[in-house]
């Protein structure tokens, strides 16, 4: 029995040997069936009764250990040495999940041989499906609605000037900085393309020929345009009386507003409406007749400005004008009794640096001034006691600093009312008696209420845009397009 325990501690303290002879016996990499011979080995025949405690323990460490070193030597190098595994193993003792488990086959066994390729194929098809995950087509971001937007990005106009250094006089409030271009909110794409409204007609009745005119919008405002303002203009003042004619007809327009015009006409080509200029005499006298650059000017300001209008609470506004101011423009209740929000007195000082024509006097007879004003001369002689001319004596002024009441021998008459019936420029004025007859001077010239054309063109010559001209003199006004309101 001594003897018999002599040859089995023999191999027991060769692991070396004892690892040969297992592995040529057990699958390469299971540990559990290993484990399972060297158990079945200590029942083998020639061995009798149990092993001591001392040969039970070397005999699980050997064996564990040679376990260890075939997993290891199958493992890649990770630097570190093999000393190390062996210590934490003996250190953390016998591990119970590396018992073998009765009747479990080997992992990679001949039961399953498939296993290894289906481990491979599901590593093929992971390597192919990665790029393909990589390359599929991701929503695009959606640019914020330009409500949303902190800083809208400055539009492109071509159009538009470089802002010169603007000489401000005494009492002139600060432009704002605008951009040329009306500013317009773009709405999000509808699902379906909408076809856009066609260009409406304006009917013009030619008071020189006695007929009716019908033409597009557009062409209109190019006649209009020549008609009232002087190509000579700057190319933004142009642009400004171009969206300041547009802004009248389609409010007319929308309105079906045909007062003042013979039937089957919305509008005459006089200034009792807007003054016009028909197709056929800008071909004849402008394109023909050295004027043709002229002409392609105004076409460009129109065509810069195309389908733009000036609204006040969504709608079209009265985008009324005249020629020259006397410094300032009028409130609308002053000139026409209803007061317009739009229509507010601002200053206006260029005109009198530019207009030719800023003061004009004339002079009347005494005769002529009591025939104009319904004047009888029993009743002037009373006013004024027996003097020849009668007395005139202004009683209030406008907050365009034009007359307001004035008296006359002894009748009181409004300011746009006297201007009238004497044929005046303005109705700011004053006066000198020589004799028999009266010399009247008056500045500026027109009614005065909205946008004083000379003063449009003393803005852009200091680099303002049509834009901001047209927000100086039509307070609180915004831009849409004439065929949105028309449709």
């Amino acid at each position: 029995m001594k003897d018999s325990q002599v040859r089995i501690r023999i191999p027991i303290h060769h692991p070396k040997e004892h690892r040969q002879a297992s592995l040529a016996k057990e699958s390469s990499g299971s540990i559990a069936t290993s484990l399972q011979k060297n158990k079945l080995m200590q029942q083998q025949p020639g061995t009798t009764g149990a092993l001591p405690p001392i040969a039970k323990t070397h005999r699980r460490t050997t064996a564990l250990t040679s376990t260890i070193h075939t997993v290891g030597a199958m493992l890649p190098d990770t630097g570190t040495a093999p000393g190390n595994t062996y210590d934490a193993s003996r250190r953390q003792g016998p591990q119970p999940h590396l018992r073998p488990v009765a009747g479990r086959a080997p992992r990679w066994g001949s039961r399953r041989p498939w296993l290894p390729f289906a481990a491979m194929a599901g590593v093929l098809v992971l390597a192919m499906a990665v790029p393909a995950l990589m390359a599929w087509p991701r929503q695009a971001v959606q640019p914020l609605p330009s409500g949303s937007r902190t800083a809208a990005p400055a539009q492109p106009n071509t159009a538009a000037k470089s802002e010169a250094p603007v000489t401000r006089l005494p009492g002139v409030p600060p432009m704002p900085a605008v951009p040329a271009a009306p500013a317009r909110s773009v709405p999000a794409a509808p699902a379906r393309s909408v076809p856009a409204a066609a260009e409406p007609d304006v009917r013009v009745y030619v008071t020189s020929t006695g007929r009716t005119e019908t033409l597009p919008l557009e062409q209109y405002i190019v006649g209009v345009v020549a008609a009232e303002m002087p190509p000579s203009f700057e190319e933004e003042a142009l642009k400004a009386q171009a969206i300041a004619a547009r802004t009248f007809i389609t409010r007319r327009l929308l309105a079906d507003d045909t007062s003042g015009a013979p039937a089957g006409a919305d509008v005459t080509d006089t200034v009792k409406h807007q003054a016009y200029i028909s197709k056929a005499k800008l071909t004849r006298e402008w394109e023909h007749s050295g004027k043709s650059a002229d002409l392609t000017k105004i076409r460009q300001a129109v065509r810069d400005t195309k389908d733009t209008i000036m609204v006040y609470d969504g709608k079209p506004i009265t985008a009324s004008f005249f020629s020259t101011s006397n410094g300032y423009t009028e409130n609308s209740e002053d000139v026409w009794a209803k007061a317009v929000p739009y229509l507010r007195s601002v200053s206006s000082p260029w005109d009198k640096q530019l207009a030719p024509r800023f003061t004009e006097t004339v002079t009347l007879s005494r005769q002529s001034l009591f025939d104009r004003l319904g004047l009888s001369r029993a009743a002037v002689t009373a006013s004024t006691g027996g003097g020849s001319m009668p007395e005139i004596r202004i009683l209030s002024k406008t907050e365009g600093h034009r007359i307001k009441k004035i008296e006359v021998g002894g009748s009181v008459f409004t300011g746009p009312e006297i201007r009238n019936k004497l044929g005046l420029r303005s109705a700011e004025f004053t006066w000198k008696t020589e004799g028999d007859r009266i010399a009247i001077t008056t500045y500026g010239y027109g009614h005065g209420v909205g946008m004083s054309q000379w003063g449009a063109n003393g803005m852009a010559k200091e680099g303002h845009t049509a834009t901001q001209i047209l927000l100086h003199y039509y307070t609180g006004i915004s831009f849409a397009n004439a065929s949105r309101i028309l449709s």
